[in-house]
């Protein structure tokens, strides 16, 4: 039985997206749209879609006709379906400020919009599904984020070098995270606007003039207010720009985000692996629904210490695997020299995308021509090779063992 089979994603055509680097990958022409994500994954909402002898055939729907067969028994048992959601991202403007749910308070959310009768499509829904979403991203190029509280010392630096937040310190040092974060985002309109016009009007100047570097909160608040100045009603979520750590990384640096961290993705291209889940809770800096005390409910209100992952090298150097805590996911980044041929068996359903070069994929009489923006999967105890036809670089979802 065949059991590799190319796969055909979905577009994401959402307002922070940029307008050529997903087109450019995809070999789409460029009509000025914003394509924001490329999904590879079973979710309902949006399945990937594999290409058979008897037409395309929706990923979920596919995988349902034999589950255990093509999933693998361990992985059926466990899950039930396809755990993971894999993505290609193109940031152009900065996402929302949100956290995701641990899979008890999904299973919670869910289950309680349902029996509210909220229509799972209802731009006012929070829970899209019944799962957790831990996510790991491993960066194409330059990279920025948000990424969890600062650390106390820093954050207390952060407001005092601006004389705007500087009565934030009294109600952060007299409190906790929880304190000061409830605290502005709960405040009346009039009196937030009243500490960040000011400091929005001292900065921008600057901005516009290419003053401010993009490691300062300075840059990215300023950014986030543009849209605000004609209203002059400031989003709340720029309060999170000067609470949270501020991310650079490079190409081949990944970060992993579990439940209850709070972050932003600013800038950039990434991959993007997370459980099979589009469950996100948002606190600003988007049109979306925003529900302050949903997503007070769920942030973790710590200090965190970003852990910045270089990956694994496995399989003679060819493969570099990023492990995280999260049981349903694994990616790993595959790159092929010239006439270089990986041999794999895989355990579970594995998706692949090929983002440059040309490859060969060998399952005894079944070949796969792959070109740059092409996908595909393999489906449980798959035995194929990939052969590198030019020098190739490759991302893997799998579930680990």
């Amino acid at each position: 039985m065949q059991r590799i089979f190319k796969l055909k994603g979905k577009v994401q055509n959402y307002a922070w997206g940029g307008n050529d680097f997903i087109p450019n990958l995809l070999g789409l022409k460029s009509d000025g749209q914003s394509y924001a994500e490329y999904w590879l994954g079973a979710h309902v909402n949006a399945p990937a879609f594999v290409e058979t002898m008897n037409g395309s055939i929706a990923l979920d729907k596919f995988l349902a006709d034999n589950p255990k067969q093509f999933l693998g028994n361990e992985i059926y048992n466990m899950y039930g379906r396809l755990p993971y959601l894999f993505k290609v991202l193109d940031v152009h403007d900065m996402l929302s400020i949100q956290v995701h749910p641990s899979k008890n308070e999904a299973e919670k959310g869910f289950k309680k919009e349902n029996e509210l009768k909220i229509p799972l499509k209802a731009p006012n829904r929070n829970y899209k599904d019944d799962n957790h979403k831990p996510e790991i991203m491993v960066a194409l190029n330059d990279f920025w984020l948000l990424h969890g509280f600062l650390p106390k010392d820093s954050l207390i630096k952060v407001l005092e070098a601006r004389s705007e937040l500087n009565p934030l310190i009294d109600v952060f040092n007299k409190g906790s995270y929880r304190s000061l974060y409830e605290y502005v985002m709960r405040l009346p309109e009039a009196e937030s606007n009243a500490i960040l016009g000011p400091l929005i009007s001292r900065i921008m100047p600057q901005f516009k003039q290419g003053k401010i570097d993009k490691m300062s909160p300075d840059f990215w608040a300023a950014k986030a207010a543009i849209k605000d100045l004609e209203s002059g009603n400031f989003d709340k979520g720029i309060y999170s720009i000067y609470f949270f750590n501020i991310l650079n990384v490079n190409q081949g640096v990944g970060v992993f985000q579990d439940a209850g961290i709070p972050h932003a993705y600013l800038e950039g291209q990434t991959m993007e692996l997370m459980a099979n889940s589009d469950n996100v809770l948002r606190g600003g800096l988007t049109p979306k629904h925003i529900d302050i005390p949903e997503l007070l409910k769920h942030i973790v209100f710590e200090e965190t210490h970003p852990k910045i992952l270089k990956g694994e090298l496995i399989n003679h150097g060819m493969e570099t695997v990023y492990k995280s805590i999260a049981p349903d996911f694994e990616l790993s980044h595959i790159v092929l020299k010239e006439k270089e041929v990986l041999s794999s068996k895989s355990k579970t359903a594995e998706v692949f995308i090929l983002m440059e070069g040309i490859a060969r994929v060998t399952e005894n009489e079944h070949v796969l021509e792959l070109k740059k923006g092409d996908s595909f999967i393999a489906l449980a105890d798959a035995e194929f090779t990939i052969s590198a036809e030019s020098g190739t670089n490759i991302y893997k979802a799998t579930t680990p063992y």
